[in-house]
C-alpha cells in the first residue's frame, strides 16, 4: 500500500529518505538503519514541504512530526 510513495533522499544523520502521499495523508520516513515508518493524518502538505526544505531534517522531524502524528512501523 505504501510502496508507491515517491521517496526523496535527504541529508540527515538519521533519516535516509522521506515521502508524502497527499491522498492518504501519510508521510513515509526511511531511517538509515533500514526501519521505515508511516505517519498518518498529515492533512497539511506544508508539513512535508517544510520537512524537505528544513536546514536540519532530523530536528524538524523530531519537533513537528514525531510524537505529533500517529505512526506505525512498516
Amino acid at each position: 500500500m505504501h510502496n508507491n510513495i515517491e521517496m526523496i533522499q535527504v541529508a540527515s544523520s538519521n533519516i535516509e529518505s522521506i515521502g508524502y502521499d497527499e491522498t492518504e495523508e501519510i508521510i513515509k520516513v526511511k531511517f538509515l538503519n533500514g526501519n521505515e515508518y508511516i505517519y498518518m493524518n498529515v492533512s497539511n502538505p506544508t508539513v512535508f514541504e517544510e520537512l524537505v526544505s528544513a536546514v536540519s531534517v532530523g530536528a524538524y522531524f523530531n519537533r513537528n512530526i514525531k510524537g505529533v502524528y500517529p505512526y506505525e512501523k512498516i
